[in-house]
């Protein structure tokens, strides 16, 4: 009797094939297919606005200490660009304050901020520029004396 033949083989250890980034586009191929600890494959794409928003939280993330101890509530929002009226010739800002209820808005835009790095490092360095500047305003602190980071 021959025994009947399973759901197929199961793979172990590194999976077959080589990683690809293509057109600087993120890895593809085999960092996505299915295997034993991600059944249905991992999702490795990650859109331009994710990773930006994931960028920005991070940041906050690390500043989160400062929320806490600053008495003016502060929010922070996440756009494309900013609207420009007709006739605009300075460079395109790339973050505003504005007053909100119980506070502040900040609002960083996303595309300015790309366009002025050259590389993912730029761009973190640039959102942590703009980030503590704008929070410096608003809290009325040295930008310096904010940054977690030394």
């Amino acid at each position: 009797m021959a025994s009947e033949p399973g759901p197929g083989p199961e793979v172990h250890g590194p999976r077959p094939g080589a990683a690809r980034d293509r057109r600087g586009r993120g890895p593809r191929g085999v960092l996505s297919l299915p295997g034993p600890l991600s059944p249905r494959g991992a999702p490795v794409h990650r859109n331009p606005r994710e990773a930006f928003d994931d960028l920005v939280s991070d940041v906050l993330t690390r500043l989160d200490r400062h929320f806490d101890r600053e008495p003016d509530h502060v929010e922070v929002a996440i756009e494309e660009a900013p609207l420009l009226p007709p006739g605009w010739d300075e460079p395109v800002p790339r973050s505003i304050v504005n007053p909100a209820p119980g506070g502040y808005r900040i609002v960083l835009y996303r595309l300015p901020i790309i366009g002025r790095a050259r590389s993912a490092g730029e761009v973190e360095d640039l959102v942590w520029a703009v980030l503590l500047t704008r929070l410096g305003e608003v809290w009325h602190h040295d930008p310096e004396d904010l940054d977690p980071r030394g």
